[in-house]
């Protein structure tokens, strides 16, 4: 038997770093966005002795506990470490991790990924959490536990899925709003968006810090305040379909989130986000934190190609993606059924064997 657990990566189109502390509780925060069809994943494979096996398979490294010691942090995989002592895991297991995305990408990779561990070590002890339960105990973990500076958006949005406009006011008071956005209006956003990879990535952790640090200084309170009101005015534009709007609203997000950290971009990434306005684009942003990662880019269907040309030329990396509307999933998969040693069919004539 393997219990499986999947949690998608996601995008934010606005309202970035208003769900950090002290601004949400303080302010308010607002968040629109959506998770794709990107994920990371989480194995377990229970053992009948007491040792914990864990391989990520994305850093090629294996960790190994016992269930009769205490979980200890101590650098190595310490999101794995953290989320057995919160699920109180006493009984051996083997625990495989991969993810879609590198760290640092901006997609929100270990939140995710601490989202799949969480899902899965659920579905293994009989567990029921709803998704506010799942989503607050991710923020736990990974915000109080392991004291990882950042967010609230990552969490939510992955235990969620889909297209949300998130509230948040602190710790046990965020607010998940779905949006019911027309099938015509996401297939036409979504042919309309590129996503590029810098080649570069961030800890997200330092940016966040300095964005804090700098909250009660006039410049970068305003931006985060205009970053907010963003994030409500993009729901409606999009809801109402007005793509050129949302597009143009993320040109004036991407500057305004600037104002907030002077870590948030660097000269590659203005540069790629200059070739792509150059060649028609409305606008786009930097996902995640910033420093590096993806760059998500909005263009009009008739300039599409020639952006996505310009990005290339300037060493971006163009992605293959789409919206995932499904949120955090667990199951179990039975290994029994996967080694049989004949296959049959019977047809009208005979009967045909396939020996694998």
């Amino acid at each position: 038997m393997v219990i499986r657990g999947r949690a998608p990566l996601r995008i934010s189109f606005g309202g970035g770093g208003t769900d950090v502390e002290p601004f949400c509780v303080e302010q308010g925060g607002a968040i629109i966005g959506s998770t794709i069809n990107k994920y990371a994943y989480c194995s377990i494979v229970p053992r009948e002795d007491d040792q914990i096996i864990v391989h990520s398979l994305d850093f090629d490294m294996t960790v190994k506990y016992n269930t009769k010691e205490n979980y200890v942090c101590d650098g190595k995989l310490d999101l794995v470490t953290a989320a057995l002592k919160a699920m109180e895991i006493k009984k051996g297991c083997e625990v495989y991790l991969q993810c879609d995305a590198p760290a640092g990408s901006g997609l929100g990779t270990s939140s995710t990924v601490m989202v799949a561990l969480l899902v899965a070590m659920a579905r293994w002890k009989g567990i029921t959490m709803d998704a506010y339960a799942l989503a607050d105990l991710a923020y736990q973990v990974e915000r109080e536990d392991l004291k990882i500076d950042g967010g609230y958006q990552d969490q939510y949005a992955s235990t969620f899925g889909g297209f949300n406009f998130i509230e948040f006011h602190g710790r046990n008071n965020v607010v998940v709003n779905p949006l019911r956005i027309k099938k015509d209006i996401l297939n036409e956003l979504q042919y309309n968006l590129l996503l590029c990879y810098t080649g570069g990535i961030h800890v997200s952790a330092n940016i966040i810090r300095d964005q804090v640090s700098n909250y009660k200084k006039k410049d970068p309170f305003d931006a985060m305040c205009e970053v907010k009101a963003l994030a409500y005015a993009m729901k409606d534009e999009l809801l109402r379909g007005n793509f050129n709007s949302f597009g143009r609203l993320l040109d004036y997000g991407w500057k305004s989130k600037k104002r907030m950290s002077s870590k948030i971009t660097n000269p590659q990434i203005d540069q790629l986000y200059k070739e792509a306005i150059t060649a028609g684009a409305l606008g786009g942003k930097l996902l995640g934190a910033g420093g590096g990662g993806y760059l998500l880019v909005y263009c009009p269907y008739n300039v599409r190609h020639k952006v996505a040309a310009r990005l290339e030329q300037a060493g971006g990396q163009l992605a293959e993606w789409n919206f995932e509307l499904r949120g955090a999933q667990s199951w179990i998969a039975d290994e029994e059924r996967w080694n049989y040693d004949t296959v049959r069919v019977q047809m009208p004539d005979k009967e045909y064997k396939f020996r694998l």
